[in-house]
């Protein structure tokens, strides 16, 4: 039974920590994010996709596998972060932001149209120097 306790207490230590970094890199990351991406990223209606063909199929593809692995590996993690400390929701939206899926670019522009979430975003921006967000059509 002891050791069972003491498995309990390091696996809660590592998800304390894990979620500790998690939160100190939403706090650096989100804000270059937000000014980096430009003003009418989400102008288009429908995205285009860009598959860099350029690249070696092998590479093309194991990137995409990767970065997947990763986005799905952030969005358990923020579920998890929903019950303990951490940023949960944002977690699971960087998540949600680094896989690629069908109508990815369509929940993206529902998601950033939200003003709890465009507000602030905007502002962040206006403080950097940045233009804020542009939307073309709804659809």
């Amino acid at each position: 039974m002891l050791d069972f306790v003491r498995a309990h207490d390091v696996l809660l230590g590592w998800l304390g920590g894990v979620s500790l970094l998690m939160f100190l890199g939403a706090l650096i990351a989100v804000p270059i994010l937000a000014v980096r991406l430009p003003a009418d990223y989400f102008a288009p209606p429908k995205r285009t996709r860009r598959l860099h063909s350029a690249r070696h199929p092998v590479v093309r593809i194991g990137t995409l596998a990767a970065k997947n692995l990763l986005g799905a590996i952030l969005v358990l993690a923020g579920i998890s972060m929903l019950v303990l400390p951490g940023q949960g929701i944002l977690t699971i939206a960087i998540g949600i932001a680094l896989m690629d899926f069908p109508g990815k670019y369509r929940l993206e522009r529902w998601m950033i149209r939200r003003r709890w979430l465009l507000r602030p975003i905007n502002g962040l921006r206006r403080k950097m120097g940045a233009e804020p967000l542009k939307f073309g059509p709804n659809r």
